[in-house]
């Protein structure tokens, strides 16, 4: 049975302050903000773990076909082959047991705030010549902006947008070989397999430990706003939160100092030397070969098919 005192409802109106009513700071959305950044990590942690395509393959014939794939793709101009590219990456993704929606949102969250800014100015013919596609604007003769000089009419121009849209596929299609990468490797396991592409240890390192640390720091920073949060009785200013927030920059770099001093201080007592060391050993099979011959092959084609070297 339900007490009758938790089927009372208030209807009045609250008497608390505005921070009660759910209303956050710019400190409280930055929080937020990192609460979803651990949320996404620990989430693309899981997918490395599933039964997948990629999953099953030794990392290192995996860095090495996907690498074959972004290099390839670097090199073709060819918009049937980048789309026939993409949607492959497509179809590993879901052969990889990862969601198709997840994992398209994953990669072109980025991109149009990347790829846009670079291939937006391409189809107007002020940067690129062409054939007009849709007019914009009519300036006449003699057009200026400052010491520049600008033609008649600006409009949208066919090569341009053909430009816009290859540069577009190309950088969705290296980012979501990328992104499969990184969803189906574990994170240690994948700092390791990159000395074997001769990546300097000393990278690695540096890699290995940021990324273990970023969380470490984004934890303390949690700690650090739950305290002040269970300590304030009313709010204060935007000023008070400013001054806050700068003086835990200052403070937590001074952590981040001290406690790299430490940490160096604990690992060349155990004897350090700079190699990354997992429990995990890597061992190649038939299929791990077959699998990066084949990427670097395929890739090989498709650069010969774009530049028109085998006709299909």
């Amino acid at each position: 049975m339900i007490p009758d005192w938790m089927k009372e409802v208030n209807a009045g109106s609250c008497k608390c302050s505005a921070a009660s009513h759910g209303k956050k700071g710019f400190v409280g959305k930055t929080i937020d903000g990192i609460f979803g950044f651990l949320e996404e990590a620990f989430i693309s942690e899981s997918f490395s773990k599933r039964r997948g395509l990629l999953q099953s393959l030794d990392p290192r014939a995996k860095l090495v076909s996907i690498l074959a794939v972004i290099f390839a793709t670097s090199l073709i101009s060819d918009l049937r082959v980048l789309i026939f590219i993409y949607v492959l990456t497509l179809l590993f993704s879901r052969l990889s047991k990862i969601e198709v929606g997840f994992f398209i949102k994953r990669v072109w969250l980025f991109i149009p705030v990347f790829a846009g800014i670079i291939a937006v100015p391409m189809i107007f013919n002020v940067f690129l010549p062409g054939d007009p596609l849709y007019q914009l604007a009519y300036l006449g003769p003699g057009a200026h902006l400052g010491p520049f000089s600008l033609p008649e009419s600006i409009f949208i121009t066919k090569q341009g947008t053909i430009a816009a849209v290859i540069f577009t596929m190309r950088v969705a299609t290296c980012v979501s070989a990328v992104v499969l990468l990184f969803l189906t490797t574990p994170q240690q396991i994948l700092f390791k397999s990159l000395r074997t592409v001769g990546v300097p240890k000393l990278y690695v390192l540096t890699l290995q430990m940021t990324y273990r640390y970023i969380f470490l720091f984004m934890e303390l920073i949690r700690e650090m706003y739950v305290a002040k949060k269970a300590r304030t009785i009313k709010s204060g200013g935007l000023i008070d939160e400013q001054k806050w927030v700068g003086g835990r920059i200052g403070y937590t770099l001074i952590r981040s100092l001290s406690m790299s001093e430490k940490v160096h201080m604990a690992m060349m007592s155990r004897g350090f030397n700079g190699e990354v060391h997992i429990m995990q050993e890597f061992k190649m099979k038939n299929r791990d070969y077959l699998a990066g011959i084949v990427a670097i092959s395929a890739s090989l084609v498709l650069v010969l098919i774009s530049q028109n070297v085998i006709r299909v």
